[in-house]
């Protein structure tokens, strides 16, 4: 059986896979931060929904990446889990 970090430097060999998941870097950062936020504060899915005032399965689509949350959204989360949300633009490596 293939191992999946296995699985994925293989498929990212491919320059049109590889583009496609550069891509997705913004989101795979939002993604790992809501997840590491959530563990931090201590709160199971449920718990987080209840303070979110939101369903457990609402929090389960943000964690997973599933649709792009608005910024209420994200201040919700913040506020629940005890953190500041915090949204910076940064210049693109090799434009001006």
């Amino acid at each position: 059986m293939t191992k999946l970090k296995d699985l994925k430097a293989r498929l990212l060999k491919d320059p049109e896979v590889r583009k496609h998941y550069d891509a997705m870097e913004e989101e795979f950062a939002l993604i790992a931060a809501v997840a590491k936020a959530r563990a931090r504060a201590g709160l199971s899915q449920t718990q987080l929904a209840k303070r979110m005032k939101t369903t457990q399965s609402a929090v389960a689509r943000l964690e997973s990446g599933r649709g792009k949350p608005s910024t209420r959204t994200l201040s919700r989360f913040a506020k629940a889990t005890g953190h500041r949300l915090k949204i910076s633009f940064e210049p693109v490596r090799g434009r001006g």
